[in-house]
């Protein structure tokens, strides 16, 4: 039996959209945590505030859930994006972070159709909330959606380097 290829391009499409959605959600954790485009770079405490309000102007959530919100998300994205850059567990992760990204979108494209002109604050303050950020909201949720489909497809396949030649296939006796 012969082994298949590691590179088949689904799972080079599984391994480049998982490092892309994982870089994606650590640069937004961290943006939303330390402001990198102000200076002087305000405090953490501060910079959490400052999106607290920006969650809040979404008018969707509580205000006793704003708070707590604003300052799980960050480290919940940093911690999602190296989960997935790991790769371990992968289907786990994928169906995580599509999950959290069609919920961006779908609570990104609520605020515009609703007309509210709000700063985004995806990746930090100052982002303003237009078609491009919906229609961008909406890629990377397919993108993660795709790539969580193709985690599970490529589960039900063997290991590209695992050793099938030396028991055999299974119900087939082995050195055939």
């Amino acid at each position: 039996m012969m082994q298949s290829s590691p590179f088949t391009p689904r799972r080079m499409f599984l391994l480049l959209s998982r490092l892309f959605l994982a870089a994606l959600l650590i640069y937004a954790g961290y943006a939303k945590l330390f402001l990198p485009g102000m200076h002087p770079r305000p405090p953490v405490g501060v910079a959490l505030a400052l999106f607290a309000t920006q969650v809040d102007s979404f008018q969707l959530l509580p205000s006793w859930a704003v708070s707590p919100f604003a300052h799980t998300l960050p480290f919940l994205e940093i911690t999602l994006g190296f989960l997935l850059l790991l790769g371990w567990k992968l289907r786990i992760w994928a169906s995580l972070a599509s999950f959290l990204l069609l919920g961006f979108f779908v609570v990104v494209l609520r605020t515009y159709l609703k007309g509210l002109e709000i700063n985004c604050g995806c990746f930090g303050p100052g982002e303003a909330l237009t078609i491009k950020r919906v229609l961008e909201d909406g890629a990377l949720g397919a993108l993660a959606l795709l790539m969580t489909v193709f985690a599970f497809l490529e589960a039900r396949l063997p290991h590209p380097w695992s050793n099938q030649s030396a028991g055999g296939a299974a119900g087939e006796p082995a050195g055939r």
